[in-house]
C-alpha cells in the first residue's frame, strides 16, 4: 500500500476517490445499455465507446483507492451492497430516452472537466497524474456531446421540446454531482481539492452558454453575469441515501460476479 504525503486527511480523501469512482462506474455501466439499441449506428458505437472510457475511468479511481487500502477494484465494485455506494444519484437513473442520456452525459462531462482540471492544482500528486490523463479522453467526450446538444436542441420543435424535457428533469438531477461530502473542508483545507461550491460555479459557467445557443433553459437566473440556481437539487447520494433505481442497477451489475465470486478471467 502507498502512503500519504504528510499533511493530507486521509480517511476524507477515501472517501473522496470512491465517490468518484462509484459515479464513473454507475455511468458507464447506464450508457452500456444502449449499445444495440441507440437510434442510429453512430451514436450506438459512440456511447458504447463512452462507456468503456467510463468504466475505464472508474478503475482508474479504484486502482487508486486499491493503492491506499489494499482493497482491490473487484471487491469495491462487486462485493458491496447497494447502499455502501457513495455515487450521485445523478448517475443512478434509468438510461429514459436518448434526449436525456445525452443531455446526462453533457453534464456529467462538463462537471468533470471542471474537477479533471482542478486536479492539475492538487497538492495530492496521483490526482495531477491521473487528471492529466483523463482529460484527453474528456476532451472527445465533450466535444461529441456539445455537437449533440446543440444540433438537437436546436433542429426540429420535437427535438426541442424533447430535449427540454430532458434538460428539466437532468438538470436538477445533476446538481447531486456536488453534493458536499462528509470531511469535504479537510480536503480543501489541505489543498487537495477547491471545494464543490466552486466547482459548481465554473460549471454553471460553461453549461449555461452551451445551453443557451442551443435554444435550450436551464433552470437559472443569469444577472450581471452570475448564475443562482433556480431548482431543487436532487441530494442524497454522497450520504448513502440512494433510490431502488440503484439497488436494481447493482443486481444486474453484481449478477455474473455472484455466481462465481473470487472467480479470474
Amino acid at each position: 500500500m502507498s502512503d500519504l504525503p504528510a499533511g493530507l486527511p486521509r480517511e476524507q480523501l477515501l472517501r473522496y476517490i470512491l465517490a468518484l469512482a462509484d459515479d464513473e462506474l454507475m455511468l458507464g455501466h447506464r450508457n452500456s445499455e444502449w449499445t444495440g439499441h441507440s437510434p442510429i449506428l453512430e451514436e450506438d458505437i459512440a456511447f458504447s465507446n463512452i462507456a468503456q472510457d467510463e468504466l475505464g475511468h472508474s478503475l482508474v479511481w479504484y486502482t487508486l483507492y486499491e493503492q491506499l487500502t489494499g482493497k482491490s477494484p473487484d471487491s469495491m465494485a462487486f462485493e458491496r451492497g447497494w447502499q455502501d455506494f457513495s455515487c450521485c444519484r445523478f448517475v443512478t437513473y434509468p438510461r429514459g430516452d436518448f434526449a436525456y442520456t445525452v443531455v446526462r452525459q453533457y453534464l456529467f462531462d462538463e462537471a468533470e472537466y471542471v474537477r479533471l482540471s482542478s486536479f492539475g492544482r492538487s497538492s495530492f500528486p496521483a490526482f495531477k497524474d491521473i487528471a492529466g490523463k483523463l482529460l484527453r479522453e474528456e476532451a472527445y467526450h465533450l466535444m461529441h456531446l456539445k455537437g449533440l446538444v446543440t444540433r438537437l436542441g436546436d433542429a426540429t420543435d420535437e427535438s426541442r421540446r424533447r430535449m427540454q424535457a430532458a434538460l428539466d428533469a437532468a438538470f436538477p438531477q445533476s446538481l447531486g454531482i456536488f453534493e458536499k461530502l462528509g470531511g469535504e473542508d479537510a480536503l480543501v483545507a489541505a489543498g487537495v481539492i477547491p471545494g464543490n461550491e466552486v466547482l459548481q460555479r465554473e460549471w454553471l459557467q460553461r453549461v449555461v452558454p452551451v445551453l443557451a445557443s442551443a435554444s435550450l433553459k436551464p433552470p437559472v437566473n443569469t444577472q450581471n453575469g452570475t448564475s443562482s440556481i433556480n431548482c431543487t437539487p436532487d441530494l442524497g447520494g454522497r450520504q448513502g441515501k440512494h433510490t431502488e433505481h440503484l439497488n436494481h442497477l447493482v443486481d444486474d451489475l453484481q449478477l455474473v460476479y455472484r455466481i462465481a465470486p473470487g472467480a479470474k478471467w
